[in-house]
């Protein structure tokens, strides 16, 4: 891209970055459908059955959109800024809510009510496990808990993949060649589509089995998103936070079915790059701002802070079979859980990256 067109897609009318509150808001959205399906899935198995049976699909999302955000945020100052500074910044940014998240799985485990007599695991697991998560160190061990890469917090297996992602961003991917990244996507598309007729569906990556499914998610998805930034492609349009909303959501209640082979591979490699593009060529209405600025506030600290009660909510699931009542369990555990996360984000995040900053930078 030419520089003037450069400036004017970085540069606001005062002269900084621009902030892309739609796609802030987008993340809040996702993150919310997915905390709304790990308590449905514990309900109900069979994908098909449930009406945001995609939701899993949020996870390329964030890729995609990581890797926009992180080649936009970074590709003009990362030489300057050097790469012991920016794994600075993104340890600061990411890694205290892998902590926290960690500890919250470790409360979770030794104080869950409805655990049966006897099942907890011994500490020559649980000290292991905890350090690993706080590392962020795949260390599949429970059975009970499908052999998940982190017990304690299922959901940082993404937080792993994002980890090396941004590790080969700042080692490779900044000062790529538009050609040699257009030809890195190919064939991270090839190996989605190698996946897909593996697996027959996008949902691995969280446990061993699956391990390497969630390397290859986030190498087309990551390299995807700084596609859509490298080469300018923000699509203006007028659809609003409300419309790309709801393309988004089209995705997560897509059905489950034996055309996933099909649909899946659409989606991550065309659709959510699309929305992308959508989502930072929107205007947003004023009236919308606050919304979109608490969504994307509260995304992180929602995502990583919420599956511990997911697992206390398995346990009183398969202890009582609430079937009467489940829906508005399920709805008030996740407005239960978003106010937790803002609290989280004022009481501990914000002020604890604020000091790691001042001590740090």
């Amino acid at each position: 891209m030419d520089q003037h067109t450069k400036q004017s897609m970085v540069m606001n009318n005062e002269g900084s970055k621009q902030h892309f509150e739609i796609l802030d808001g987008l993340r809040g959205i996702a993150a919310v459908f997915v905390v709304a399906f790990h308590f449905i899935e514990m309900t109900i198995s069979d994908y098909s059955k449930i009406l945001i049976g995609h939701s899993f699909l949020a996870v390329d999302f964030f890729f995609c959109l990581s890797g926009f955000v992180i080649a936009y945020s970074y590709d003009g100052r990362i030489k300057k800024l050097g790469r012991v500074q920016f794994f600075k910044l993104r340890l600061i940014r990411l890694h205290p809510l892998v902590v926290l998240g960690t500890l919250l799985g470790l409360l979770g485990m030794l104080l869950d009510p409805f655990t049966a007599h006897g099942k907890l695991p011994g500490y020559g697991e649980i000290i292991p496990m905890v350090i690993s998560s706080i590392l962020l160190i795949p260390f599949p061990v429970l059975a009970e808990r499908g052999f998940a890469l982190f017990a304690l917090n299922a959901p940082a297996w993404s937080l792993f993949w994002e980890y090396v992602a941004n590790f080969f961003y700042a080692l490779i991917f900044y000062r790529l060649k538009r050609n040699v990244l257009i030809a890195m996507v190919g064939i991270s598309a090839v190996l989605i589509g190698w996946l897909i007729y593996k697996s027959g569906s996008l949902t691995g990556g969280w446990n061993n089995k699956t391990f390497w499914d969630g390397g290859i998610r986030v190498s087309y998805s990551f390299l995807a998103g700084i596609l859509v930034y490298r080469f300018n492609w923000i699509i203006k349009n007028k659809l609003g936070f409300i419309g790309i909303t709801a393309l988004l959501v089209l995705a997560f209640i897509m059905p489950f079915s034996e055309w996933n082979w099909i649909s899946e591979p659409i989606v991550v490699l065309f659709y959510f790059p699309l929305l992308v593009a959508l989502g930072a060529g929107a205007s947003l209405a004023p009236n919308l701002k606050k919304l979109c600025n608490f969504s994307g506030k509260i995304s992180y600290p929602l995502y990583m802070a919420h599956y511990s009660v997911i697992w206390i909510f398995l346990n009183f699931y398969n202890q009582n079979k609430p079937v009467a009542y489940i829906n508005l369990i399920i709805i008030l555990g996740v407005i239960i859980l978003i106010a937790f996360s803002y609290l989280v984000l004022i009481i501990y995040d914000i002020p604890l990256r604020n000091w790691l900053k001042r001590r740090f930078l």
